[in-house]
């Protein structure tokens, strides 16, 4: 009896160690995310950048159409390759400007903060968003990626106005002939 005793201390002793002592392993919030959201979504895309090399640093922009936003519902951050950001009303659609947190000219993913409540693939992002004071998680899974951009003086701001209005094209201009 007193080996069953102790065969039942042991056990019981080490499943509350390892309880409480579990491995080292980043740890993933599982987040239910949302089926729909109350907002309609257009197909998200994303640009990455690069800053001047006295700048060195590099980055995504990431573009979200949302139209039909309800009166209780606040667009908030997005998660997008181990990067947050704040996503701004700007030009009829949410954007976020989002830094690498790598130092460099050169494009690389950010390593994944131990902090980051989500383990997503290359081309998924989670849009977070407040309704009526709740704070809700819409999955993303796939993202358009377009032409990357050259920013000489740093990242943009996007709270200033472009300083031109023109686009750059690759055309010919016809005056040179």
């Amino acid at each position: 009896m007193k080996l069953l005793k102790k065969v039942t201390f042991a056990i019981t002793f080490a499943a509350i160690i390892s309880a409480n002592f579990q491995c080292a392993s980043p740890k993933v919030v599982t987040t239910q995310f949302e089926k729909q959201t109350p907002f309609n979504l257009k197909p998200v895309s994303f640009q990455e950048w690069y800053a001047g090399i006295k700048v060195g640093t590099t980055g995504l922009n990431v573009f979200l159409p949302v139209t039909n936003v309800n009166q209780n519902v606040t667009i908030d951050r997005i998660y997008f390759r181990n990067l947050i950001g704040k996503l701004e009303k700007k030009e009829g659609k949410y954007v976020a400007v989002l830094q690498n947190t790598s130092k460099g000219y050169t494009f690389k993913k950010s390593e994944r903060p131990d902090d980051y409540p989500f383990d997503l693939l290359d081309y998924e992002c989670v849009i977070s968003y407040i309704e009526n004071g709740v704070t809700k998680y819409y999955k993303i899974t796939q993202l358009n990626e377009v032409a990357g951009t050259y920013y000489e003086n740093g990242p943009p701001s996007l709270y200033l106005k472009a300083t031109t209005s023109g686009m750059a094209t690759l055309d010919d201009d016809e005056d040179d002939n």
